[in-house]
């Protein structure tokens, strides 16, 4: 397999490289795609389809996703060692990022339903203007991370690390829910 540096990708179904650096794909749909042990440095994907592609083993390292589609995709199976990466417009239904070590994360206009943040590592992350409907985050660090613009989430303080996270005064009803109490705005 080659290696591809600095080119761009457009409308493209199926990758032959091993690694990827500073390259841009465009347009391409890789939804079931064989991505395992591939390296991406650096690279950005615009406008993908990504849904259900294999990246077990797969390096993620300085990775762009700009409008992809990513249903169900397991980031918790990627080489962790390097693994970083930012989502703007992105829907990522489904997904696992399970004992993922991401600090710092930036989620930006983006759909997580029913996303797995169990036990992974999401420290100074920012969910800017995301809906976190039924995302699960249970043993998470969520320390200094910034919801204060994101929607439907649920998080028990009880069980996750929230120590100087940012919420708004909207969404502490989130941070309640367990309780099941009622929240009046007079």
């Amino acid at each position: 397999m080659d290696a591809f540096f600095k080119q761009t990708f457009e409308k493209s179904t199926t990758l032959d490289g091993s690694e990827y650096e500073q390259c841009i794909f465009t347009n391409c749909d890789l939804s079931n795609a064989n991505l395992s042990n591939i390296k991406f440095i650096d690279c950005e994907f615009r406008n993908c389809g990504l849904s259900l592609a294999n990246i077990t083993g797969t390096t993620l390292n300085s990775v762009v996703f700009n409008q992809c589609k990513m249903l169900g995709l397991r980031f918790d199976e990627c080489d962790q060692f390097t693994l970083s990466f930012s989502f703007d417009n992105c829907t990522l239904n489904d997904s696992s990022f399970f004992k993922c070590k991401i600090k710092k994360t930036r989620f930006t206009n983006s759909q997580l339903h029913h996303v797995d943040f169990a036990q992974a590592d999401l420290a100074e992350s920012v969910f800017d203007n995301c809906d976190l409907q039924n995302a699960i985050f249970d043993g998470t660090v969520l320390q200094k991370a910034d919801f204060r613009t994101a929607i439907k989430y649920s998080i028990n303080p009880e069980v996750n690390q929230i120590k100087k996270a940012k919420f708004s005064t909207a969404g502490v009803r989130g941070l309640l829910e367990k309780y099941d109490i009622v929240i009046e705005h007079l």
